[in-house]
Formats: structure tokens, sequence, C-alpha cells
């Protein structure tokens, strides 16, 4: 099994005044040429956002985009005639970008900051017609067992939101004392897991609150929660 371990404070860090933008892998003026991707992880940004800020229209091409909000409400909208759809905990959004799309993502608050992760995977695919979906998660369902979040959109999986890629995004919340099992999906796959909170053991590593590790070149491993902890699972290809 290969692990690479990314420890939160190792993270590179923007602050915009509105925006405080943690960055797992190089990322605008983060450039960490030992943190570029992850497999066909290309980007995961852990932001706060300012009420009532936010990202104004811009482009994007040819990478399939997951938001998570964790607190308060992101809206979205796009040339695709999306017009400021909230997007609230619980909930995930996909954008594949394919040919192009230009989008816009505020604070919906005009009084309470705004966290969420922002992943980017690079498609299996390329200029594909652009697509938006979104859709509400149940939290009680990923006590203590995976709940998938994303899938390929190649395959038949009842639940999930759909991006040209064969990856799979998942969460479990996991209660002290609790020991977890996970499986890849083929031999070809790795798994980025960020702990979004709480303190768990893997293989011999100890992560912490917004600790992450890359696990390879395994068909499964062990998870064991110290605290009451809530994990993410960005699973890729490692080739592609």
């Amino acid at each position: 099994m290969k692990t690479i371990l990314h420890k939160a404070t190792e993270r590179g860090f923007a602050n915009h005044g509105w925006l405080q933008a943690n960055h797992s892998f190089s990322f605008a003026s983060y450039n960490n040429p030992e943190k570029v991707h992850f497999g066909a992880l290309r980007v995961l940004n852990d932001d706060i956002i300012a009420p009532k800020m936010g990202f104004g229209t811009h482009p994007h091409d040819n990478m399939e985009i997951i938001t998570i909000p964790l607190k308060g409400v992101l809206k979205h909208k796009d040339n695709m005639g999306d017009e400021w759809i909230p997007v609230l905990p619980n909930e995930v959004q996909i954008m594949s970008a394919g040919k192009g799309v230009q989008h816009s993502e505020i604070n919906g608050s005009v009084n309470d900051h705004l966290s969420l992760f922002q992943i980017w995977i690079f498609p299996d695919k390329q200029n594909v017609e652009p697509r938006y979906d979104q859709k509400k998660f149940n939290g009680n369902e990923r006590k203590n067992k995976l709940q998938t979040l994303v899938t390929s959109i190649d395959e038949i999986h009842e639940g999930s939101l759909k991006i040209h890629q064969d990856a799979i995004i998942s969460r479990i919340d996991l209660d002290k004392n609790h020991d977890f099992e996970y499986k890849l999906k083929t031999e070809n796959h790795g798994v980025y897991i960020m702990n979004i909170h709480g303190k768990v053991s893997i293989d011999a590593h100890v992560l912490e609150t917004r600790d992450a590790l890359g696990v390879s070149s395994t068909d499964v491993f062990s998870i064991k929660a110290s605290e009451d902890s809530a994990l993410l699972f960005i699973e890729v290809p490692m080739e592609f």
C-alpha cells in the first residue's frame, strides 16, 4: 500500500479578505510541484467565503467540478439557464464543464460565512455537452457507513450524481472507536481521504481535522476513529 500524507497546516493558503482559501494541490498563486494532482483529482479547495461575496462570472472547460457546502448557503448561476440556485449543506453540486461553460458562485447569506469544498477532476471525455445537477443527501444515511455521492455517468448507480470520469466520491460519519474497512474499485484506483473533522488512524498515519491521506496500490484498508469523525473520500483512477 502506498500512502501520501498531507497535513492541514501544509496546505497552500490565500487570504483575499472576502475569501480564505486552503489548497490541497497547486492552484492560482500556490504552486507546489510535489502537490499538483492525485491521479485524476486535480483540485481540492477548502474555502470560507464572506457574506454576500463570491466569484463573478468566469469560464471553465473540460473539467468535472464538484462542490460540497459544509455550512451556509451557496448560490449558483450559469449560462445553461440556471439562475441563482441555492445549494445547502447535505447537498452536492456537480458541473461538467465540457466544451465550455460560464458560471458565478456567491455566498447567498447577508450575515453568515459560507464554508465549502470544491473538487476538480480531470474528465475521461473531452468537449462533452456541459451539464449541471445537484442533489440532497440524508446525513443520517452516512452514520458509520459509506454514503456514495458521485459516480461515473457510464455506470448504473441509483441515487448518485454523475460525472465524466470513473470516480467515486463518498462520505462517512464515524462514531468514536468505530472501525471501517474501505474497498477500492480497481487496482488502478487510489483514494484521497480528507478528514473533515475528528481524529482517525489509517495504516500508521493519524489524521486530525483537515489532514488528508492519499492511498493507492491496495484493494482494501482499515480506518479507526479515536474521536467522532467525518471523512470525505475521493476515489479516482491513478492513470488516466
